[in-house]
């Protein structure tokens, strides 16, 4: 396990607990009630960490190395019924952006999704989970495909950003996203967006267009990221957990100025910590909210999805 700064009291303690019971079993000292003093510190030392985060380290956990990725759910709520579909049948396939059909609870599903990497070779791979125009085109073409067949859509969000380099913005890379929200703001099947990990701008929102909008509890959605904003106010990135602060980019801002509908809750820790609870509960409430879209007619479900988007900024003075 990697621990963030914030995390290396929970660290030690941890370790304390590890040498207590190593005594334990190396010798015939009973050291029972010391490691159970340690477990109780313990756990009493990560609520309060947990419970009292700041929005930049809600930022940090949104990037722990050991958190899940797109595919890790994928994988664990569909099992071996996902068929990976490849390519924006205009100029090759995007390995940031990966999609494809699959089956939860009996009910199919087009998934779609960023994906970054484990370590150095494969975020190479995934480009860092940053997708090109070729991959918001792909994701496109799945959902048009979802579309014909009435097969619901379920999108999972965690990109730094979409890919902002000379050659994506050549082949279109804002047409792509802009094309990507309209269509999916007019799609005849349910949409469910799911923000497992960082939600960071044009990046998130090429394929964050939804019925429903969820956001796990350790994540951000914001139209720029902490540190960026840092450097374009500041002129430096000192300034990044000020800047986290006033962007109000946590689940729990986003609720409340409603630009997402409900907070999926994570294991003490964050999701990394209970893998298959945080996967369990993650099914849950898509399965949820599939039954509360599944009987709308075509009609009823664009005219609701357009004047939810259509509210979003109003305010009264």
């Amino acid at each position: 396990m990697e621990y963030l700064d914030f995390e290396l009291p929970i660290k030690e303690l941890e370790d304390q607990l590890d040498k207590c019971e190593i005594i334990g079993q190396e010798s015939d000292v009973d050291v029972t009630n010391t490691c159970k003093q340690i477990e109780k510190k313990l756990q009493e030392t990560k609520k309060n960490i947990y419970k009292n985060l700041t929005a930049w380290q809600r930022v940090q956990l949104s990037r722990h190395p050991n958190r899940p990725y797109t595919l890790d759910y994928i994988n664990a709520i569909c099992g071996d019924t996902f068929l990976e579909l490849f390519g924006d049948r205009g100029f090759k396939d995007d390995k940031a952006m990966i999609g494809g059909l699959g089956k939860i609870d009996g009910q199919s599903f087009m998934i779609i999704g960023q994906q970054k990497g484990y370590n150095t070779k494969t975020r190479q791979y995934r480009n860092f989970g940053m997708a090109n125009p070729e991959g918001y085109r792909k994701a496109l073409r799945l959902m048009k495909m979802a579309e014909k067949f009435g097969v619901p859509v379920i999108t999972f969000i965690d990109t730094p950003g979409a890919y902002p380099g000379l050659e994506a913005e050549e082949r279109g890379q804002g047409e792509a996203i802009a094309r990507n929200i309209l269509e999916m703001c007019r799609l005849k099947v349910p949409i469910i967006c799911v923000i497992v990990g960082e939600g960071a701008s044009g990046g998130a929102l090429g394929i964050g267009v939804g019925d429903r909008v969820l956001m796990m509890e350790n994540t951000w959605y914001s139209v720029i990221s902490p540190e960026s904003c840092s450097s374009i106010l500041w002129k430096s990135w000192e300034y990044k957990e000020q800047a986290a602060e006033a962007l109000k980019l946590t689940s729990a801002d986003m609720k409340k100025q409603k630009l997402v509908d409900d907070i999926i809750p994570e294991p003490l820790g964050g999701a990394h910590y209970d893998r298959e609870t945080t996967f369990i509960t993650v099914q849950q409430y898509i399965t949820k909210f599939y039954k509360e879209l599944k009987d709308l007619s075509t009609t009823e479900l664009v005219e609701q999805r357009m004047d939810k988007y259509s509210k979003m900024g109003e305010y009264k003075e």
